[in-house]
């Protein structure tokens, strides 16, 4: 199907992550939400570790329900063609194979909010850390699309 002129195309875009439980979770969550007419957004992991339950509280709190995503890997989404892959953590960027044609590839890597919440010091400081993710992959996937329309991508 054509694209409508002066509308952009919807672009297929994979968040990848090491275990697929929240970052990448987090950024299929956001881009569903936000650019539902430009993305269609899909999260995959090297290693599915589940949903983490405290990235489906945070996002909640931000009014994006996550908690019917599930974890995926890689192999699980392999047979989809997809515009870009954003890897979102440095384990996913050194790893991640290569895809066919005409993806891009894009890094952007935040932080761990589980790995970081092990050394908070309360419940509430751990999910502090989350909100700070969060909030951080909300903010780089408001501006994804109008990123990959600059560089020809959508």
């Amino acid at each position: 199907m054509n694209p409508t002129p002066g509308v952009p195309a919807l672009r297929r875009i994979l968040f990848l992550c090491t275990g697929n439980s929240c970052r990448s979770q987090m950024a299929e969550g956001w881009a569903n939400a936000l650019a539902p007419d430009r993305l269609e957004a899909w999260s995959a992991g090297l290693e599915a570790h589940g949903l983490n339950p405290q990235a489906v509280q945070v996002m909640r709190e931000a009014g994006v329900d996550i908690s019917q995503q599930r974890s995926k890997t890689l192999d699980e989404v392999a047979h989809l063609d997809f515009d870009c892959v954003v890897t979102v953590c440095d384990h996913a960027r050194e790893a991640c194979p290569l895809f066919p044609g005409r993806t891009h590839r894009i890094h952007a890597s935040f932080q761990d909010p589980p790995t970081l919440a092990h050394q908070a010091a309360s419940p509430e400081e751990a999910l502090g850390i989350y909100r700070r993710v969060r909030d951080e992959i909300r903010d780089f996937v408001r501006q994804l699309p109008d990123c990959l329309e600059s560089r020809g991508d959508a």
